[in-house]
């Protein structure tokens, strides 16, 4: 039953994680369009990439649930959202035809990558604060811990009986 209940919560952080990335996405977009006047993507395309998106903070949604847990820990939430927002942003950036004065848009493309799921990122941080989503509660990993605490007491006593 436990299971059961994690896999609703993470589903709730990764729907959660995906609407928001897609909607993060699509600010992003705009902004760049407007810096950049740039509209030459056809209709298909800006639709693939924002499914992409989406499925993106979806799946950043189930990890940071994982990830975060129950403590509060301000680096390893920033390095969550930095690793997601590197490797989308990087594997987007195209280096058959680097420039080196065109390095400014490739940061852009990482830096929107990243903007997107730090967005997804509080998003998720409140729901949680508000009790929407559950922090993961690693119930099936503090009951192997007492196993493996109990074994060793165990083992202990033993190579105190023998001494």
């Amino acid at each position: 039953m436990q299971n059961r209940l994690e896999r609703i919560e993470s589903v709730k952080a990764g729907s959660l994680g995906g609407i928001v990335a897609g909607i993060g996405y699509g600010l992003t977009i705009a902004i760049e369009r407007y810096i950049l006047s740039n509209s030459a993507r056809s209709l298909v395309s800006l639709g693939l990439e924002a499914a992409i998106a989406i499925v993106s903070g979806f799946l950043f949604g189930v990890t940071y649930r994982y990830i975060i847990r129950a403590d509060r820990n301000d680096h390893l939430n920033s390095g969550a959202v930095l690793a997601f927002g590197l490797v989308r942003g990087l594997a987007s950036v195209d280096v058959s035809k680097f420039e080196l004065a065109q390095i400014w848009i490739d940061a852009l493309i990482v830096g929107k990558s990243i903007l997107m799921f730090e967005i997804a990122r509080y998003a998720i941080d409140y729901a949680l604060a508000i009790s929407w989503i559950l922090p993961f509660t690693q119930r099936s990993q503090q009951e192997s811990s007492n196993i493996n605490l109990a074994e060793s007491t165990l083992h202990e006593r033993e190579i105190e009986e023998v001494v």
